[in-house]
């Protein structure tokens, strides 16, 4: 099947794909042991699926691009991700520069995009200012925000309902 609607989706890296360490200073790569968030794989699966480009986000800033596959890859997650923007191509904190740097560099306008991180300003409030879709993946409470532009899931499971919904309603 093909996806007309949100063709590219970006995801954010920690906390939102796999599980960060505050604790780690070195590289995820190199840490002693890397989880994924649970459900991430099906996720990505239904994704790949359905036909879209899966993009990998980050403001990672201590992980070159190449290590971030070799994190991903220890928890069988790097064939997903067809390209991964960070702070070493990009040259660029996640901002609406950040974005707008993406959405350049894969030619599509912002309505064809949504976002999925963990973070409500970064990854979800500003890429909306730039009429980018966003899922705000809030796994820490119970909190919800919802917009035009945004919802909120808790889990990998209720992202996939989501993306399962908004397919069917194309179909």
């Amino acid at each position: 099947m093909a996806a007309s609607r949100f063709p590219i989706i970006l995801f954010d890296w920690g906390d939102t794909v796999m599980y960060d360490d505050p604790a780690q200073a070195a590289p995820m790569v190199a840490w002693p042991e890397v989880r994924p968030v649970p459900g991430i794989d099906r996720a990505l699966a239904y994704l790949q699926a359905s036909g879209r480009r899966i993009i990998l986000a980050t403001s990672a800033d201590v992980s070159t691009v190449a290590q971030i596959r070799g994190a991903l890859a220890r928890v069988g997650l790097d064939s997903f991700f067809e390209r991964i923007y960070s702070y070493e191509n990009t040259r660029l904190p996640k901002g609406e520069a950040f974005y707008r740097h993406i959405l350049a560099d894969l030619q599509i306008e912002p309505s064809a995009a949504l976002m999925v991180g963990d973070h409500l300003e970064k990854d979800v409030l500003t890429p909306n200012r730039l009429g980018m879709y966003a899922v705000w993946f809030n796994e820490r409470n119970d909190g919800n925000y919802a917009s035009e532009l945004a919802v909120t899931v808790h889990n990998m499971d209720e992202l996939l309902v989501y993306l399962d919904g908004i397919d069917h309603l194309q179909a």
